[in-house]
């Protein structure tokens, strides 16, 4: 339950409130199945009971959309994390958390969608032998990591307008700027300045798409 309440206590207030009646009524039903559930089940679980049947076709496809650019973030860093060698051992605790986060965000779309939601696809990180150290070259992984979070960052901001007055507005804008920090931690590690001006710039999900299509298997 530990674990379940400090994801909570990173989320809106109305949202917990919301997530957290349903989850007591998940959790009842875990527990009259004797089953012991982790807090990403549970509050992926919540999160279709509390949003699951209120969500119209438009905002399921732009939450699948977040989510499988999700996939490619979580799976990206459990690769990463889990390479012998790769990460530097001051940066380990950075690149832990990122990987942390981008589980957790898969872990919440995939409950407000529920059933709806995309399957994680299979993924090529080398882009196809472009990137072919990837996970044996700390500089290659940290700068590709880099343009994943930009690209991360720029992708939510391009959709938020298409949120405005659903009940998961508040979440996707909560994931969108921890997006915006672990860029601006890479950014920093890889020798770039935090941000590139005083105002980011929106992605369309067409450009998103071409951006990452060659890291889809």
């Amino acid at each position: 339950m530990n674990d379940r309440n400090s994801l909570l206590n990173e989320l809106e207030p109305e949202v917990v409130k919301r997530i957290d009646l349903s989850a007591r009524d998940a959790l009842a039903k875990y527990r009259s199945h004797m089953i012991t559930a982790s807090a990403s089940t549970l509050l992926a679980v919540a999160s279709t009971e509390a949003f699951g049947a209120e969500l119209p076709q438009q905002v399921v496809d732009i939450l699948n959309y977040a989510l499988t650019l999700e996939h490619f973030e979580a799976a990206f860093y459990k690769t990463a994390n889990g390479a012998d060698g790769l990460i530097p051992e001051k940066y380990r605790g950075l690149f832990r958390e990122i990987g942390e986060h981008e589980a957790g965000h898969v872990a919440l779309l995939s409950g407000v969608l529920g059933n709806a939601a995309v399957k994680p696809p299979k993924f090529d990180f080398s882009a196809g032998g472009k990137y072919a150290d990837v996970f044996t070259n700390f500089k290659t992984f940290s700068t590709l990591s880099s343009t994943i979070e930009d690209t991360g960052v720029a992708a939510f901001k391009g959709q938020i307008t298409n949120l405005a007055r659903t009940p998961v507005l508040q979440t996707a804008l909560q994931i969108h700027s921890v997006e915006a920090r672990h860029a601006g931690s890479v950014r920093v590690l890889v020798g770039k300045p935090g941000s590139d001006g005083a105002f980011d710039k929106a992605m369309s999900k067409n450009e998103v798409l071409e951006a990452v299509k060659p890291f889809f298997a």
